[in-house]
Parts: C-alpha cells; sequence; structure tokens
C-alpha cells in the first residue's frame, strides 16, 4: 500500500482513496491524472480487494490505453484475469460479439475502417460529396438518429438525399453482416437500452467504472455511461473542461460541467499542481482561461518554480515571422538543445505553408503531426494542376486529376476511354478532345459527356489566353471560371481546406507583385522547388495544429499566428471561449520556455489583409489590457438541439440577443427563436 502512495501529492492521494460512488478528477494540465487513475486502481484491486473482472476503465486512444495498460500491469499484482483497460470503441467491439445475436445479428461481424466506409457510399452514386454524407451518417449515428428520423429533421434538399443514402448504407451493412466504427457504440447503446435484464447484468459486472479524458465524451457515450452504471453510482471521471478543444466534432462540455446534476451527491477532486511548467507559463495560462464563464474552476500551481518570462515575437508578415522563428530554433539546436523538444504550434493548417518554407530556408529539419505538408495537401495539388494545365494544355497527367473537379459527371471508365483513345491516335488527352469532331466522341463517351469536355477545353483555352494578358488577376479568372472552392465547400474539413486554398492565392499574388515580369511556368518552377525540398537527415523539430498537440510536451514551445481572424477564430460558427481553451492547451504544452508570435500582416481569405493582435495576449497578462468576461455560446449553425416543450430541433442561425444569444430552430418543420440557455445540445 506504502508503494501504491510513493510520490502522490495529497489532492492524488484522496482521489485514490475514495471508493464507492460517483468522482470528478478535474485534473489540470500536467498534474499527473494518468499516475493518479493508475493508482486508483491499483488501490482498488490490491488494497481493496475488487476482482479486475469487476473494473472498466475506458479512454479515448489505443495510444492512451496502451500506456495506461502497461503502467498498470507494472503496478498491480499478477492476477488470472487483468483488468479491462481500452478505447469506448474497443468495449463496444468486445460486447458486441457477446451480445449482437439479439439484434438479429450473428456475431463473425466484421468492422469496416473509414475508406471502406465511403467505398460504400460510392455505390449510391449521389451527387451530394462523399466525405459529407460519411460525416452526417457518422453524427446522425452518435445522437442516436434512425434513417427515418434523420429524413424526418432534413429541410434542404442535400440532406434528404444524405437521409436516404443513410438508409441505404443501414440496410447495406446489415446485409453483409457488417459495422462501422459508429455502431460500435451505437449498437452497443441500442442493446443496453432494449434489453433491461442485459443492461443489469452489465452494470452488475463492472462494479467500477473510471473514464479518462471525460471532457471530450458526446451524447452516445454520456448515455452509454449512464446505462453502464445502472446499478450502481461508482463512477469516477477524470478531464479537464479547460481542455474541451473538440466542441466541432462532437464532444459536450456539459458532460464534465454538470456532472454533479447527472450523477447526485459527486465528490469533487482538484488536481491543481503541475509537473510540467514553470510559473511564468502557468500564470500566462491561467490568466487566459479565467475569462471563461462556462468552467468549473481551478488554478494550475507549479512545482517548478520560477523560469524564462514568455517571449512574444512581433513580425512584419508571415515571411519575416517564419524567419525569426526558424533563427531561433536554429540558435536553440546550436546551444545543445534536441530538435524533438520543440514545437511550433498553429491553430489554422494554412499557416504552416510559410512556416514550412522558413524552416526549409535555414535548413531546419522538422516532422509535421497529423496531418500532411502544404504542398502535398489535396486541394493545393488540384489548384496546381489547374494552372499546369493551364500553362500547358497537353499535360496530361495534370488534366487527369482535374477533369472531373468540380463534378462534371466524368466517371472513371469516361476518362479512361479518353485517355486510351488520346495515346493510340498519339495525342494529349486536351488535343485529342479539341480535334475529335462531335461524332467521334458520342461514339466513345456519352453524348452528355462529350458536350461537357468540349466545353471544358474551350474554358480551359479561354483563361489560358487571359492569363497571358492578366497574370495578377489570373486566380480570380480561374476561381470565376471554375469555381475550385465549390469542390471543398461541402466537406467536414471544408475551413482549412478553403483556408489553405486562399493561401495559395495569396501566395501566388505575392509572387505575381514582387516578381511582375515573371511568367506563370517560372511561378510553377519555383513551387517545384520549394515543394521538393531534400529533407534533411537526423532529429527533427515539430510542427502541428493545436488539436494535434493536446497530450504532448515540449521544452520549448512556439506559437504562431495570434491575430484576431486565426487564434481566436471569429465570425459565424465560431465559439470563443472553446478558442480560449485551445489558447490554453497550447501554453500549456510548453515546460521551460514559451514564445508567442503575432504578424502585422497575412494573406487572409487570398489577399493581404492587416490583422490585429490576438486578444489573447492582453488576457495571458502579456501587454496591457482590462480583464473582459464575454458571454459566448457553443451552438451553431446545423447543431441538433433538444428543448423540454418543443423536443429535437436543428439550429438553422445565431445571433446575439442582449447578454444571451438567440437562436433560430427549426422543430420538425416549425421555426422558432430561443434564447441559448433554454436549449442542450443533442
Amino acid at each position: 500500500m506504502t508503494e501504491i502512495f510513493t510520490d502522490l501529492n495529497e489532492a492524488q492521494k484522496e482521489a485514490v482513496k475514495k471508493i464507492d460512488g460517483p468522482m470528478l478528477i478535474l485534473a489540470g494540465a500536467g498534474s499527473g491524472k494518468t499516475k493518479t487513475i493508475i493508482s486508483r486502481l491499483a488501490y482498488l484491486l490490491d488494497e481493496v480487494g475488487v476482482p479486475a473482472s469487476n473494473t472498466l476503465t475506458l479512454t479515448f486512444t489505443n495510444k492512451a490505453a496502451k500506456e495506461m495498460r502497461e503502467r498498470a500491469l507494472s503496478m498491480i499484482q499478477p492476477t488470472s484475469y487483468p483488468p479491462l483497460l481500452c478505447t469506448f470503441h474497443k468495449f463496444g467491439l468486445l460486447f458486441l460479439k457477446f451480445n449482437i445475436h439479439l439484434l438479429n445479428r450473428k456475431n463473425n461481424f466484421v468492422v469496416i475502417d473509414t475508406e471502406d466506409k465511403k467505398r460504400i457510399i460510392k455505390k449510391f452514386n449521389s451527387e451530394v460529396p462523399v466525405a459529407l454524407i460519411a460525416s452526417e451518417i457518422s453524427r446522425y449515428k452518435n445522437s442516436l438518429l434512425s434513417p427515418e428520423d434523420a429524413y424526418a429533421q432534413a429541410e434542404l434538399k442535400n440532406y434528404k438525399a444524405i437521409a436516404k443514402i443513410y438508409e441505404q448504407y443501414q440496410a447495406h451493412l446489415h446485409e453483409n453482416n457488417l459495422v462501422d466504427f459508429d455502431d460500435l457504440l451505437a449498437l452497443t447503446y441500442q442493446l443496453l437500452n432494449e434489453h433491461e435484464d442485459l443492461a443489469k447484468q452489465t452494470s452488475e459486472k463492472y462494479q467500477y467504472i473510471m473514464i479518462d479524458e471525460y471532457q471530450d465524451t458526446n451524447e452516445l457515450q454520456f448515455r452509454l455511461l449512464k446505462k453502464l452504471c445502472s446499478s450502481h453510482n461508482n463512477l469516477c471521471v477524470v478531464g479537464d473542461d479547460d481542455q474541451s478543444i473538440y466542441g466541432w466534432r462532437g464532444a459536450n462540455i456539459r458532460n464534465i460541467i454538470e456532472f454533479d446534476k447527472d450523477f447526485e451527491n459527486t465528490h469533487v477532486v482538484k488536481l491543481e499542481h503541475n509537473y510540467r511548467s514553470t510559473e511564468p507559463i502557468l500564470n500566462a495560462a491561467n490568466s487566459l482561461i479565467e475569462h471563461n464563464r462556462n468552467r468549473l474552476g481551478k488554478k494550475l500551481i507549479s512545482t517548478k518554480g520560477k523560469g524564462s518570462d514568455v517571449k512574444t515575437i512581433s513580425s512584419h508578415d508571415e515571411g519575416e515571422e517564419a524567419n525569426k522563428i526558424a533563427a531561433a530554433i536554429v540558435e536553440l539546436l546550436n546551444s545543445g538543445t534536441k530538435a524533438d523538444e520543440i514545437a511550433v504550434l498553429y491553430r489554422i493548417n494554412a499557416l504552416s505553408r510559410s512556416l514550412e518554407e522558413g524552416l526549409a530556408r535555414h535548413r531546419v529539419p522538422y516532422k509535421l503531426v497529423g496531418g500532411q505538408r502544404f504542398y502535398d495537401r489535396a486541394e493545393i495539388k488540384d489548384l496546381i494542376s489547374y494552372l499546369r494545365v493551364i500553362t500547358n494544355v497537353h499535360d496530361s497527367f495534370s488534366l487527369k486529376r482535374i477533369i472531373n473537379k468540380p463534378k462534371r459527371g466524368l466517371g472513371k471508365a469516361t476518362i479512361d476511354k479518353l485517355e486510351l483513345a488520346a495515346m493510340k491516335n498519339s495525342k494529349s488527352i486536351f488535343e485529342y478532345i479539341e480535334t475529335s469532331s462531335i461524332a467521334e466522341l458520342e461514339a466513345l463517351i456519352k453524348k452528355k459527356n462529350t458536350q461537357t469536355v468540349k466545353n471544358l477545353i474551350k474554358t480551359i483555352k479561354d483563361v489560358a489566353e487571359e492569363a497571358k494578358n492578366s497574370s495578377y488577376d489570373l486566380i480570380d479568372i480561374l476561381e470565376e471560371n471554375f469555381k475550385i472552392k465549390s469542390i471543398y465547400e461541402n466537406m467536414p474539413d471544408a475551413q482549412d481546406r478553403i483556408f489553405n486554398i486562399d493561401e495559395f492565392y495569396g501566395l501566388y499574388r505575392d509572387f505575381i507583385k514582387q516578381n511582375p515580369s515573371h511568367s506563370l511556368d517560372e511561378f510553377l518552377n519555383e513551387l517545384t522547388l520549394q515543394s521538393e525540398q531534400d529533407q534533411v537527415e537526423g532529429e527533427s523539430i515539430y510542427i502541428m495544429s493545436i488539436h494535434a498537440s493536446k497530450g504532448l510536451e515540449f521544452k520549448h514551445v512556439f506559437i504562431i499566428g495570434l491575430e484576431e481572424g486565426f487564434l481566436p477564430l471569429v465570425g459565424d460558427g465560431s465559439d470563443t471561449e472553446e478558442e480560449r481553451r485551445l489558447g490554453y492547451v497550447a501554453i500549456t504544452r510548453a515546460e521551460s520556455e514559451l514564445t508567442m508570435s503575432h504578424v502585422a500582416s497575412r494573406f487572409y481569405k487570398g489577399r493581404r489583409t492587416e490583422l490585429s493582435k490576438s486578444r489573447f495576449f492582453k488576457e495571458s497578462g502579456l501587454c496591457e489590457g482590462s480583464f473582459i468576461l464575454e458571454k459566448s455560446t457553443s451552438f451553431k449553425k446545423g447543431d441538433l438541439v433538444r428543448h423540454k416543450i418543443f423536443g429535437a430541433g436543428r439550429i438553422l442561425g445565431v445571433s446575439k440577443a442582449g447578454k444571451d444569444f438567440k437562436l433560430k430552430i427549426n422543430f420538425g418543420g416549425n421555426h422558432r427563436d430561443i434564447l441559448s440557455s433554454f436549449v442542450e445540445r443533442l
């Protein structure tokens, strides 16, 4: 027992010893939450005598589950049946293997991945983008909506089409005994909800349940936990409301904020001692997050004591910013700092472009975590292909990439026929289409497709001709004629992709402005040189989005893009409190040194724009400014919500109403204006 409590502080010991009833462990960044969870599990098994088979510990990622499992097994006494410590979805898989027969399904089902899911959806030949359909089906399942429910709530034509495909998709899964990732939890909940005896039996089996990262749970996971605790209240959840940054993918912060309302007589333990960061870093983090109103409240206390003050970098533009960051990193590397102890974080993926180029110029090796390099992103490759076709119409490789982007009804079979015919005639695809008669093309492909490709060839020629006369306006001409942004606007990650396109457009305009005599060819050649940089061997620094950095820590952290509109994001659908939590997560990744950077101007929506310094500098206490509390809403257009009288509905619009927010909601065809404080997210 002494070993279990070795190196635990008083709050951690309290959390370990509290056994019965609901408990919320509010664990700040770097406060040793994993150690606390594992120590509590060891205490339950080795000191209290709870059988390992009566415990269940759930987390979100396989990496976290593996780490916790290894640490637990090294701490507890060997047992015939090790405790079940896994992800939510692994638990669902195990549960379904034993119980799916109650849904008249066989237990030899196959779990399909995201790519399999998209391939199945493609079979239904919809004009709606596959990525949007896949995302909506996932959202429906996590909101416990059947295809019939989805169709009843659909208002727009596209969403009615998606609901229909959802029905076909579900039928396909059932007929072929397939289960997708979301089904692992949705079907588990369905079984527990429809079979009270099974719910009681399962709850009695798992007498002690612990949940990690509780702030990231969604509505479905919350309901599932209520079922698992139906015969007892021995639920211990660990999380940090200040690190709830996944609202955009369904995580519901109310689950942790209102835990004590959902589970009576909750015991709350706050882990506030931070073992990661120095005082100046935590002072900035604490000052920033105190501006949020929708939080439980805690204050991180550094156990490392004093350290270097937080540094700020001011630059004229993103090029200067990248050079300053790269130079500072070179200085750190030359002083003996290991490359993997350094990270650069940003809110928006498009900001990586200038950063990547600055690091390449200074020969700083880097790894991009959780994403693709700027020039490897699909939307950027599409843009470059358009430009290559305009500058060289005989580039068949590039033409093939963009011939059906945006969708023009040209399937793979049509494109393959055109390519084969062009090769047989020793012509490029462009030349073959241009020189072939209507009759020749109609004999090869459909009449409708013949007109489509002829029109496309004419448009390419017209744009190529215009490009000769107006280099600077080429981007506007390109977008006007080909509507490239429309390819991505209905995708789940549309905002990120359009930011990347605007970044590229701005890059092109800046190149032309600085090199007015250069041609489009020369711009493309410059790009090739930049995007094909030889990777320097050896250790690398890390660059990543703030979302990708959660759970990681580095001695030296640089945060770039701290301007209004970038961090925080502002405008329709943005949530200032979640943006502030993102800033808090970014700051608390730093152990020893933190540098926060902003620029006076940046490419924004395709054009150079003057920007103002992020409010987060003032709110973190890094410059003069008053303490301002703002009312914000986490609701946005498209969210499903529930009203105690009107039931479920979908938000059509959000607007400010004095100190509150007014939501326009569609309740089954009836549109009503309701204040945000009177509804909850589904």
